[in-house]
Order: structure tokens, then C-alpha cells, then sequence
């Protein structure tokens, strides 16, 4: 998971657009690696692995946003099919997609299905002229009467909650490691930028408040890193309190990102604001990371209520509860996975 962060962090230093293609795909490849029956871990991560099938995640919907207790594409049982009837929207790389991983509502629960892209009933409309990560060919995907068989369902019904969580934990670190990238880029767009531009008679990084701006770039940039390295170190070992400190490096890095990004352009003056200087599609592509995978607000408010529940944790952990049980490993973090959840 460390490495895995670090090469996120590279191709997001990059190219966002890049590094998103990599974060949707393996959603749905770890995804099935993890919850996948035998024969859908048999015909399909073979083809992932090697690229010769592209994954998506259709979650997100017009109405609902990417709020996956209100989505509104459903699951109709029609012997040992399915029928699926909905849409999902911003769909990253959907234009391009071979498999679907598709979050619906079966008789009010909530389940998971594999969808092939040449699925009759699948019909795929790309979303162009989008502010940011433009090469992410994002798609609007139409479920009319889509026949999917029983064995394309990830789980059981009441499942898809936790298999939804699962890839977008994933993507919410590959998503703070890429927003490192982002501000690794906008600080070697300022080096390169004020050491070879003068203003005033004198170079850019002479200015005390060109410093001052740099130096903010600098120590958001180190600090989100740390953030991540540490979140990839937990989810790596396994450690209770990984989805608590992944949220917490995505609502940094994502922050951190924007912030180095708007001062970025600031020292680029007008020529930040240029499509002929880097910093102008940094800019852009940081504000999407404040968006996708939990907008800022999301990270705020599941930080806050996991704080809270770390508090009762200790609590329980020191005194016991009325009949001296104490919460073990698993059981604290099924409490954070609710609250998650919730």
C-alpha cells in the first residue's frame, strides 16, 4: 500500500487524468479480488491485471450524487437474471470502460453488480468540456431493462454498502496520494518559474513574499505526504484506525493541493492563468481532488463523528463497560466502519 501510494503520488505529479484511470480500475479489480465469486475472480482479474479490460465504478447519479444509501438505480429478479433500470453519471474512463462495477437498490437493499459493457440495455454517453482532469472521459451510463445474470452480483442483497465502501476506500487513498502529486507539481513550477523570472530588478525568489508562498507549498506538501505514508502504512498492516487516518490524508492532501495550486498561479501571475504554464490545469485538476472520492465537507463531518467514536473507544477501553467487557480490535473497528457507513 505504501508503494502502491507512491506511485499514485508520481503519476498524479504528472497527470491527474492518468493517475485517476489507475484508482477506477483497481476499485473494481481489488474489489473483486476481495468480495468476487470464484468465477468472476477467474474470467475477470486475469484481464484486469493485464489491461486488456478496463474496470469503471458507477455509483455516482444524477439525483443522488455519490450518496449510496439514495441511489435510485434498481435490481428487478427476473428468474436467475437481473434486470437493471437507472443511470449512473460522472463515470471516470466510462467512455472507454469494459466493466462496470454498478451499485443498485434490490426490494430496498443495497447490491452490487458486474456489468459488461456490451450488456444489451447499456447504453454509454460521454461528458466532455469538463473543468477538470479533462482526459478522464467521463460517461453517463443508461440502464433500460439491462439483463445481468445472479452470478454478476458481488455479495448478497444488503451487501453492496460494503462492497461500495471497500472500493471507495481504495480510491479516497490513491486520490490523496495523486493530490500529493499535485503539489509536488505546483512546487516545481515555482522553482523553475521564480528562479528564472525577474521582477522589480530583482528574481522571483528574492521576493520575501514570493518566499513566504513557497515555503506554505513546501510544508502543505510535506505534511500531506507524511499523512499518507502513514495511512498506507496502516491499511498495509492492517491497522483498525486506517479508514479514520485515510480519511484524514485525503481531506489534507485534497486541501493542501488547492492551497498550492492558488498560490501557485498567484506567483505565475497572469501566465498562471495561461494554458501555456502547467500551474492553470494544476489548478483545475486540485479543485476536482476537493470533490471526488468525498468532497471536503464528507471528510470534515466522517472525521469529526470517527473522533467522537475513537473518544467512546478509549473510554471503553479504559473503564469497560457495565459488565467489564472491553471492545476488542474487530469490534472497534466495526464501530468505524458504521460510522462510515452511516
Amino acid at each position: 500500500m505504501v508503494t502502491y501510494g507512491i506511485l499514485h503520488e508520481e503519476l498524479g505529479r504528472a497527470c491527474s487524468s492518468v493517475r485517476t484511470l489507475l484508482t477506477v480500475h483497481d476499485m473494481i479489480a481489488h474489489t473483486i479480488l476481495r468480495w468476487g465469486g470464484a468465477g468472476l475472480k477467474e474470467r475477470w482479474l486475469p484481464l484486469l491485471a493485464k489491461g486488456e479490460a478496463i474496470g469503471a465504478l458507477g455509483i455516482s447519479e444524477p439525483n443522488a450524487g455519490s450518496d449510496i444509501n439514495a441511489v435510485e438505480t434498481v435490481a428487478v429478479a427476473d428468474g436467475d437474471e437481473f434486470l437493471l433500470h437507472g443511470q449512473k453519471k460522472w463515470i471516470s474512463f466510462g467512455q472507454i470502460a469494459d466493466l462496470y462495477l454498478v451499485l443498485c437498490k434490490y426490494n430496498d437493499l443495497p447490491v452490487a453488480f458486474l456489468v459488461e459493457r456490451d450488456r444489451p440495455g447499456l447504453s454509454v454517453e460521454p461528458i466532455n468540456d469538463m473543468f477538470g482532469t479533462r482526459g478522464s472521459m467521463l460517461a453517463l451510463a443508461t440502464f433500460k431493462h439491462c439483463r445481468v445474470p445472479k452470478e454478476n452480483m458481488i455479495g448478497k442483497p444488503g451487501f453492496g454498502a460494503t462492497v461500495a465502501q471497500t472500493a471507495l476506500g481504495l480510491g479516497r487513498y490513491s486520490v490523496a496520494c495523486g493530490a500529493v502529486g499535485i503539489a509536488q507539481a505546483c512546487l516545481d513550477a515555482c522553482y523553475e518559474y521564480a528562479n528564472s523570472t525577474k521582477r522589480s530588478g530583482a528574481f522571483l525568489k528574492e521576493h520575501q513574499l514570493i518566499q513566504q508562498m513557497i515555503s506554505d507549498i513546501i510544508t502543505d506538501s510535506v505534511a500531506a505526504r507524511l499523512l499518507c505514508r502513514q495511512a498506507g502504512a496502516m491499511r498495509e498492516s492492517g491497522d483498525f484506525q486506517d479508514i479514520m487516518h485515510t480519511f484524514i490524508a485525503k481531506y489534507h492532501a485534497s486541501t493542501a493541493a488547492m492551497r498550492a495550486a492558488d498560490r501557485a498561479v498567484q506567483i505565475h501571475g497572469a501566465n498562471g492563468c495561461s494554458p501555456s504554464y502547467p500551474v492553470e490545469r494544476l489548478m483545475r485538476d486540485a479543485k476536482i481532488m476537493e470533490i471526488i472520492e468525498g468532497s471536503t465537507q464528507i471528510q470534515q463531518i466522517t472525521i469529526a463523528n470517527l473522533g467522537f467514536q475513537e473518544f467512546e473507544r478509549q473510554k471503553l477501553m479504559a473503564g469497560g463497560d457495565s459488565a467489564g467487557h472491553h471492545a476488542s480490535a474487530p469490534e472497534r473497528r466495526q464501530v468505524e466502519f458504521d460510522a462510515v457507513t452511516q
